[in-house]
């Protein structure tokens, strides 16, 4: 036995192979259906190899020593925001918050405070022993009086960063004040190539103010907010290390240039619907800035659109020590290096952002970009192709567009931070409408269970995300029973959900006699010709997997308020 076993071999099995299997199991579909195409024009693929990786890239030492070599260091500085209303609280968080794990002074200057001296005393101790993360700072806010109480020559102990119109008394040069934040154009719809290359030249202009490379880079931070494409966003992290080593060199800097990323959790997915799913979302995002290879990390409290509590704030700051204390990924330097997935995406990403950094440069660089009016116009692009995704449920908002959660309300007002363009809001505000004004919807079923189930479980769900709340009629067995059962039962709108195959059968009858004064949608999609014949009949219209969802739920919102008139 053992004899026959050392001889055994197994058939080598190379993409082209493997390529062969999948197609078969997918029975007629062709191999492209395994490939997604992301916002940035790169097709997600089923497999990654080192065979195909060599074919397309030749090698990539070059590209991992320049990641590795940019990276100050495998761990990160956790970086929590507070979220009171008067110093004296911010203080003394701020001071629990250190005890409990974060490693960072983080003030917003947009959320303005108030601080009196000895709270400012106490700050000033703090932040020459933890680094400060300082932005928006205006010259009147109060928090600028803390830099006067530090002593001319305590002030090298103070490093971090600083942002604002406020100009830093002399002395801190640890603190770095030139920099590139891609927050914003994040927030307004930004894809990876377009907040990559929009650095770069951000970074070309500002280098100009300054005599040299080394005074420049030793001045600027980058901020880059971490979206829930977790591979993705990997890839961004370790693609602008790549970038930047070139941009240096562009400028006769031949030593590797490191320059700090500060990252934070997306809001531009965060919902008011369903919070808790946000709190997933976090720590998917804050796991792939750690692998990417962030140096500071702020991660929001799941409800920091309405109202942070103690407890969401203790959450968002226990995302980061779970990562270090289960993962111990802060001991390793770019842990992600070496696969092919993500060395692929990396790659693929340098590759885009330099040309559209080259096509920025050569329209007149960043401000002439925008003035032109170019960013505007492809941030406006990429926003409704987003939104285009969302509304067909291409892509998922988990508790939104899609499994949305009918037996919790929520917060609407937003009492910390308003993002714009953030891609829940339609939702939310369809949401907040049917709340209050609910029309009595019914589904009219056809048959088995077994047979119409599917469908009335999409219709259902799919309603669901506008808030409104379905009953179900008895299945059936004829059009008949279905005339008798809605003469006896009032309702606003219905929908119609039969097994796929009798559709035409059943509906081909109904409409010999339909109620025209009732609003009733079919469930499924069917070809123009018959859709067309079914509306002339009185059917008011369809519900099915891919239509433009907000488009069809905002027509049943604009139906709902004429009828109520």
């Amino acid at each position: 036995m053992v004899t026959k076993m050392t001889a055994t071999s197994f058939e080598t099995f190379n993409d082209e192979k493997w390529k062969e299997v999948a197609e078969k199991s997918l029975r007629g579909l062709p191999f492209e259906k395994l490939i997604t195409k992301t916002i940035e024009e790169i097709d997600l693929k089923p497999l990654y190899t080192k065979e195909q990786f060599e074919k397309d890239f030749r090698t990539n030492d070059q590209m991992l020593h320049s990641v590795r070599k940019g990276i100050e260091s495998p761990d990160w500085t956790i970086a929590q925001c507070s979220y009171v209303v008067d110093g004296k609280t911010y203080v003394s968080e701020l001071k629990e918050s250190i005890e409990r794990g974060n490693e960072a002074i983080v003030y917003d200057g947009s959320r303005k405070l108030t601080f009196k001296e000895a709270e400012l005393q106490e700050l000033a101790n703090l932040i020459q022993l933890y680094p400060l993360y300082a932005f928006n700072v205006s010259e009147e806010d109060s928090f600028m009086k803390l830099f006067d109480q530090i002593n001319e020559a305590d002030r090298k102990n103070v490093k971090g960063v600083f942002t604002g119109k406020a100009i830093l008394p002399e002395g801190f040069h640890l603190l770095r004040t030139s920099y590139a934040n891609m927050i914003p154009l994040h927030q307004q719809g930004a894809d990876i190539i377009t907040e990559l290359a929009v650095t770069l030249s951000i970074a070309a202009e500002k280098a100009e103010q300054y005599n040299s490379f080394v005074s420049f880079s030793n001045q600027f931070f980058v901020r880059f907010a971490i979206d829930t494409q977790f591979f993705l966003e990997i890839a961004k992290l370790r693609a602008f290390r790549v970038l930047w080593q070139t941009f240096a060199e562009a400028y006769g800097y031949t030593k590797f240039s490191k320059i700090p990323i500060l990252s934070e959790t997306s809001l531009r997915t965060y919902s008011k619907l369903d919070p808790y799913v946000n709190l997933l979302r976090a720590g998917n995002e804050a796991f792939s800035a750690v692998l990417g290879g962030t140096d500071v990390l702020t991660v929001h409290p799941h409800n920091i659109l309405t109202n942070p509590t103690p407890a969401s704030v203790r959450y968002a700051r226990n995302i980061q020590l779970v990562i270090k204390e289960e993962t111990f990924v802060q001991y390793v330097l770019d842990p992600s290096g070496g696969s092919y997935y993500i060395d692929t995406l990396t790659n693929q990403m340098i590759d885009k952002a330099w040309e559209l950094f080259k096509t920025i440069e050569e329209q007149g660089g960043y401000s002439a970009y925008v003035a032109n009016g170019e960013l505007n116009k492809k941030l406006d692009q990429l926003y409704k192709q987003r939104m285009d995704q969302i509304s067909r449920r291409e892509k998922s908002l988990i508790g939104t567009n899609i499994y949305a959660d009918l037996t919790t309300s929520f917060e609407k007002e937003e009492k910390i931070v308003h993002v714009e363009r953030r891609l829940a809001e339609p939702y939310e505000k369809l949401r907040e409408f049917f709340e209050h004004s609910q029309p009595k919807t019914v589904l009219l079923t056809f048959g088995k269970l077994k047979d119409f189930k599917a469908r009335a479980d999409f219709v259902l769900g799919y309603l669901a995300t506008a808030g409104i709340k379905t009953e179900q009629s008895p299945p059936f067995s004829t059009v008949e029973e279905a005339r008798d059962w809605m003469k006896q039962h009032n309702f606003d709108y219905a929908v119609i959900c039969t097994p796929p195959k009798e559709t035409k059968v059943i509906m081909d009858e109904f409409i010999q006699d339909f109620p025209n004064e009732k609003w009733i949608d079919i469930a499924g999609k069917f070809d123009a010709k018959q859709e067309a014949e079914w509306k002339k009949a009185g059917v008011s219209g369809f519900i099915y997997q891919g239509q433009n969802q907000l488009e069809k739920l905002t027509k049943l919102q604009t139906h709902w308020e004429e009828v109520k008139k």
